[in-house]
């Protein structure tokens, strides 16, 4: 299942695949976090900073489609008089999702006066995380990373040219080479972004180019998959893949001959955020783990150790990262400017990306 598998117009889930423990009493501190996101050191290292010590809960889940699961089941009523769920203090949730939460009242805001380091987050993730004109913060951000190109460094060397940026898709060289993403919003959304666009335009309908740009992009590509769309490239079948950085980051580890490059004219941005479940009542401790998240340097940790980037500017330095991955680690601030999150759209235009996509691969 792919961080992004979720279509913002679904109200209901089937739950019967979650499974859920009860329990007789809850911790202090209850955690759900999404796996391999958090290192065991940092939690360790908060364990130590506050005296509850053994009495802090975190409990890994695999996937984030499962942590929105559980969410949407803490808010119905338990099936047994005698049962009773207690809800996690906090919950990992992804960006593409959070609309959804707050539509179905399945988080609640943050007491902003309680998160002190909330100041080290800029305004891009401010404005992620407020959603509304109010200005509450419904999460805080504690990685992130983006949408990449991935390529076999020794076809390109024979090639005489390395891949920078989106329009470097449509080069004659790459047809039928290539692995995209099986997403309408993150196709549609490059070819966008090679036209000077938004990732979030709505008026789709009106970019005149758009449909012939997707058709000529599908005769480049020879594979569209969102769970398997590097195993042609690791194999040769394909010479190039666009994907997610955090599935990325650990193939470049693996195979020395692949490289990784974040396009110049700006990417999609994914970010993992901490929510609070609708009900739940945070005490100080649950503040003191959201400000310990945003402390710099536990944020520089949390980044170098799950190879992911930073929502504060903490200054890494190069040195900090193995040479393979500099290029996705290293952020360049004149793409990241350029460089969006995949906002919620109207359900019509939605219904407009994905019926444009379709057509595409048919063409």
């Amino acid at each position: 299942m792919d961080r992004r598998s979720f279509l913002l117009g679904t109200t209901t889930l089937a739950l019967s695949q979650v499974i859920i423990g009860c329990e007789t009493k809850q911790a202090p501190l209850n955690v759900q976090l999404l796996k391999n996101s958090i290192p065991g050191q940092i939690v360790n290292q908060f364990r130590k900073s506050v005296e509850s010590g053994g009495k802090l809960k975190f409990t890994p889940i695999d996937q984030i489609e499962a942590l929105f699961k559980l969410l949407q089941t803490w808010q119905k009523p338990p099936n047994n008089k005698n049962q009773k769920l207690f809800p996690a203090n906090l919950v990992t949730l992804g960006d593409y999702w959070l609309q959804a939460a707050i539509n179905q009242k399945l988080i609640q805001p943050l007491s902003t006066d309680n998160i002190k380091n909330l100041a080290n987050l800029d305004e891009k993730w401010q404005q992620l995380v407020k959603h509304d004109q109010e200005g509450k913060i419904w999460g805080i951000p504690y990685r992130w990373g983006n949408t990449v190109i991935v390529y076999n460094q020794e076809k390109f060397e024979k090639l005489g040219w390395k891949p920078r940026d989106w329009s470097d898709l449509w080069r004659s060289e790459l047809e039928n080479r290539i692995s995209l993403l099986n997403h309408p919003r993150e196709v549609i959304g490059l070819v966008l972004k090679k036209l000077g666009k938004s990732y979030n335009t709505e008026n789709i309908n009106q970019i005149s180019s758009l449909e012939s740009e997707l058709q000529a992009l599908n005769k480049q590509v020879k594979f569209y998959d969102s769970t398997n769309y590097l195993e042609p490239l690791i194999i040769g079948d394909t010479w190039l893949a666009v994907g997610w950085s955090n599935d990325i980051i650990g193939m470049i580890n693996r195979y020395q001959k692949f490289t990784a490059v974040v396009p110049q004219s700006g990417t999609a941005i994914w970010t993992d955020l901490w929510v609070s479940p609708t009900g739940v009542s945070n005490d100080i401790l649950a503040y003191k783990w959201l400000d310990f998240c945003l402390q710099p340097n536990t944020s520089k940790q949390i980044a170098l150790l799950t190879k992911s980037n930073s929502p504060i500017d903490n200054n890494i330095a190069i040195r900090d990262i193995q040479k393979p991955l500099q290029n996705l680690l290293l952020n360049n601030s004149e793409v990241f400017a350029k460089s969006e999150f995949l906002l919620p759209l109207p359900p019509a235009v939605t219904k407009e990306y994905e019926y444009l996509f379709m057509k595409m691969k048919k063409s």
